[in-house]
């Protein structure tokens, strides 16, 4: 495959999360050439070969274990009866999930929602603060690692990344736009989805979500009170313990 590089820029562009394998040892007879690489989707889709049959097979599964769990994966086959070849070679590979870069959509750009943005700088998440109030962002200071965007709630559906890399807080100025927020990530494909509420607010919007929408679940997969029980009423503080529950989602501890 000569033209990886283009693929992985062009999957990268796309947010699509893949896992490159590449042979990085050959011992004896074997159907692979050192180096050779093939990209594959969760969708078992591949770019590529490491030289087919069944080891192939086998790798492809490996592969898409490998991006469910994000983690690099090396494995180390000899190619005998088990892979119904007989040239009894040595075969070992890595395989590099790629693009689940957790992205993290913060719905209301006020003091906690600046504060975690400040918080969670330089950690694996991707972040981006919105706020729908007018030239909103003349009036906070965040770093340029941030991505601010002041459009309007009609546009979240096809702009916010949903997916299972997605994180969501929702804080608005706005209940009304908090539940919409709410609903709309709930139908989507999202990880983690945080609501900053009191145990009203909760309440309210959890028969909403059952009696308006006939959300079965109503806001059990939400997280209501949003982060750890870990003391504190400052904004600073507040958002010290929603970043620390977005690490711990994230980390899976």
């Amino acid at each position: 495959m000569n033209n990886w590089i283009e693929l992985l820029h062009d999957f990268k562009s796309k947010k699509q999360p893949i896992a490159l394998v590449t042979i990085t040892k050959v011992l004896g007879s074997a159907p692979c050439k050192l180096a050779s690489k093939m990209i594959v989707t969760k969708q078992k889709e591949i770019f590529g070969t490491i030289g087919g049959g069944k080891l192939e097979f086998q790798v492809i599964d490996e592969a898409v274990i490998a991006i469910n769990e994000n983690s690099i994966k090396e494995f180390s086959y000899t190619l005998g009866p088990a892979f119904e070849q007989c040239c009894g070679g040595k075969v070992e590979l890595i395989i590099e999930p790629m693009n689940q870069t957790p992205e993290l959509f913060l719905f209301g750009a006020g003091h906690i929602g600046v504060e975690i943005c400040h918080i969670l700088k330089d950690t694996p998440f991707n972040i981006t603060l919105l706020d729908t109030r007018k030239n909103w962002k003349n009036q906070i200071d965040i770093d340029k690692s941030t991505t601010f965007s002041n459009i309007n709630f009609e546009l979240y559906k096809q702009h916010v990344n949903w997916g299972e890399n997605c994180y969501v807080v929702i804080m608005t100025h706005d209940h009304k736009l908090d539940f919409e927020i709410t609903a709309l990530a709930l139908y989507s494909k999202t990880k983690y989805i945080g609501l900053i509420g009191s145990k009203t607010k909760k309440n309210k919007f959890n028969n909403m979500l059952k009696n308006e929408l006939n959300f079965e679940a109503g806001i059990s997969p939400v997280h209501c009170p949003v982060g750890l029980n870990i003391g504190g009423h400052t904004p600073k503080e507040i958002a010290i313990s929603i970043a620390a529950e977005l690490l711990k989602v994230y980390y899976e501890k």
